[in-house]
């Protein structure tokens, strides 16, 4: 019998969830599964392009001051709550995003919704942690500077979104981390923290009605109604190619567009163009051209990010410099095939089998799981299911493909970026 992804879906034991919302506006989630081990995470939707200009790494400075000390913990105690029961408390900054979160044996609930809430909620940011912590992040700036293949794709959108917040790396720059004081650090969270945008997800081996007691417990603050509404933006982009040179073995090269923002009905035929293109695959179809069969490219991905108003797709490869043109060359005549021959039918069945794959097989880990789960109710309010992504890509057909990489492969509206 032939393969059929709504088949396929629907024999998946679907990932069931249940909400509740706090008269604040925080929203929980939680899925049950059967594990020793529980994840939870706390969303807060600002991210370093709600930063004003004299504010650059502001709101990722912040994350990295809430771990030094509340009203009532020194930052000792922080590090350890939940380290002494063998858990683990992180933190990540976005562009449009602030996540808490942390991994812990079940019995620990309490421990973790308690610390996080006080560590979101009555951070002290003392003056004596913030001049360490600036120097941390200059260290981290500079290793940063010293991974090119990372570094690249910062340098990219802001060619991209030049003048515009997005444009802004997340790490900050050496003259505003050292002119940051507690005051600033507080102005932002006031004027960008909203309980009614945040979100804390949890997957877990507890009960809910249990999870929603200590969740009401920790998490029933004053609302938080700041004054931000984040602006959508109008992008006048200009393509621009760009060559600097750096003292590296390799070159590193960045060829892309603008592109779909987060809630288009495009983005995942998209994704699913970008995963046959370029994406984790080793049979995806730049890693055949370059890797597999000219032996040019020891790396070549195809990423596609999303934004509340924008997006970007962009092809890195790293190369030998004398190979540069070569390896551009056989990337653009592989767009073109793109934009002229629609798939076959058994070559589009293959890239939904895979990227359906792909999709069924992040939601298996825990983390991943939850992680995803708390972004999508924070940005979209609703959880979709694996058979509604299923019915979806089904849904997709090759001329939709072909107009999408007309339209965002075209040649014309390329940029690129090489380190040389």
């Amino acid at each position: 019998m032939p393969f059929n992804i709504l088949t396929f879906a629907s024999i998946m034991l679907e990932q069931e969830y249940q909400l509740h919302t706090l008269s604040n506006g925080i929203r929980l989630i939680h899925r049950y599964v059967n594990s020793p081990v529980a994840h939870l995470g706390l969303f807060i939707n600002t991210g370093s392009r709600d930063e004003e200009h004299d504010e650059h790494g502001l709101a990722h400075l912040i994350e990295h001051m809430l771990f030094k000390g509340t009203s009532t913990r020194k930052a000792y105690y922080i590090l350890s709550r939940m380290e002494d029961v063998g858990g683990e408390l992180n933190a990540y900054t976005t562009k449009e995003e602030t996540c808490i979160h942390g991994t812990f044996f079940n019995n620990y609930y309490a421990r973790a919704l308690e610390l996080i809430s006080d560590i979101a909620f009555h951070s002290a940011f003392p003056l004596n942690e913030l001049k360490k912590e600036r120097e941390i992040i200059l260290d981290e700036i500079n290793s940063y500077k010293d991974s090119p293949s990372e570094l690249i794709f910062d340098e990219f959108e802001e060619l991209l979104y030049d003048g515009n917040p997005l444009a802004r790396n997340i790490l900050g720059n050496e003259e505003g981390l050292k002119s940051f004081t507690p005051e600033q650090i507080r102005n932002f969270i006031r004027r960008n923290y909203c309980t009614g945008q945040m979100v804390v997800s949890s997957v877990g081996n507890i009960g809910f009605k249990k999870l929603v007691r200590l969740f009401e417990n920790f998490f029933s603050i004053p609302a938080m109604e700041p004054e931000r509404v984040r602006a959508m933006v109008t992008y006048h982009y200009k393509p621009v190619e760009r060559k600097l040179e750096r003292n590296t073995y390799q070159a590193h090269c960045i060829i892309g567009n603008l592109a779909y923002r987060i809630d288009d009905q495009r983005r995942l035929a998209l994704y699913l163009l970008n995963n046959y293109l370029g994406g984790p695959g080793m049979n995806s179809r730049l890693n055949m051209a370059l890797r597999e069969r000219k032996g040019y490219a020891y790396t070549i991905d195809s990423m596609y990010t999303s934004y509340s108003d924008t997006g970007n797709i962009t092809i890195y490869y790293g190369t030998d410099k004398a190979l540069i043109g070569k390896c551009r060359d056989i990337i653009l005549k592989e767009l073109q095939e793109l934009r002229e021959r629609p798939l076959s039918t058994i070559k589009l069945q293959k890239a939904k089998r895979q990227v359906m794959g792909h999709i069924a097989i992040s939601s298996e880990n825990n983390e991943n799981y939850m992680l995803s789960m708390g972004k999508s109710l924070m940005v979209f309010n609703r959880i979709e299911s694996l058979a509604e992504t299923g019915k979806k890509i089904e849904a997709i057909t090759s001329h939709q493909l072909q107009d999408i990489a007309n339209e965002i492969l075209n040649p014309e509206q390329l940029s690129y970026l090489i380190y040389q």
